[in-house]
């Protein structure tokens, strides 16, 4: 069962679960969780269920509202996220999919780690040729391995009407539908508002749609859970038909 476990300023902790699919965080005493904090919006946020998945959505607060220390208006919560409201935060809970999480705040700081253990290697080489004379060597010394490029995904629009004919995949969450938070808008008067998600986690896409009554499809199959996206697949959400692909 997913949950918030929510740490106070003066550090009592909270635990909330997500029983009815919704909890509101906010100033005024009709939240799920009231916050009686000057930096707290009287409706600050809500975190709802969607498709199997969990959404936070900012309410436009004065302040915002923070996943992991960068500011979101609507994100998908993966086990382990942080949330910041005010002085307030929630860790996210989701045992169930715990699997699929990504430490989003370890990551970065093993990148720097290893960019500095390099730094040091090559400085250390230079400074023993030129103490040695031996010049020779730079053309013997193995060259270090380069990084392959990351690929990005990219949709291109083949029947339907949407605001694009083509999307580059670039952020973590992606959100199909008529909704004005959509990245990928859908067109026309019968568009649901919320069709299909897609996410991107450690430079893969998975796709999984976000309303029963939505129909999406890969490769002329059927989607009913979240489904990893591969080089020149055939997605269909609401009766639009797209191709997904690889760029580097």
């Amino acid at each position: 069962m997913a949950k918030l476990i929510l740490k106070f300023e003066n550090g009592l902790q909270k635990e909330v679960p997500l029983l009815d699919g919704m909890v509101s965080i906010g100033r005024l005493p009709d939240n799920t969780v009231q916050i009686d904090n000057p930096g707290v919006s009287s409706r600050h946020c809500r975190v709802v269920a969607e498709g199997g998945h969990y959404f936070v959505e900012d309410n436009n607060s004065t302040n915002g509202t923070y996943v992991n220390k960068q500011r979101v208006t609507r994100m998908q919560l993966i086990h382990g996220d942080e949330l910041t409201i005010g002085k307030l935060t929630a860790t996210f809970i989701d045992a169930a999919n715990s699997g699929n999480a990504t430490n989003v705040i370890d990551a970065p700081a093993q990148r720097v780690d290893k960019t500095v253990m390099f730094e040091r290697g090559k400085a250390q080489e230079m400074l023993d040729i030129i103490k040695t004379g031996m010049a020779r060597s730079m053309a013997t010394a193995p060259v270090p391995p380069v990084a392959p490029k990351e690929r990005i995904g990219t949709l291109t629009v083949l029947r339907g009407k949407t605001d694009q004919p083509h999307y580059v995949l670039v952020r973590k969450l992606f959100l199909i539908g008529k909704s004005d938070a959509a990245a990928i808008k859908l067109k026309g008067f019968f568009a649901p508002k919320s069709a299909a998600v897609i996410n991107r986690r450690e430079g893969k896409y998975f796709v999984a749609p976000t309303e029963k009554s939505v129909k999406v499809k890969v490769n002329e199959v059927h989607v009913g859970a979240q489904q990893e996206l591969n080089d020149g697949d055939l997605l269909e959400v609401a009766k639009v038909k797209m191709t997904f692909s690889f760029n580097e």
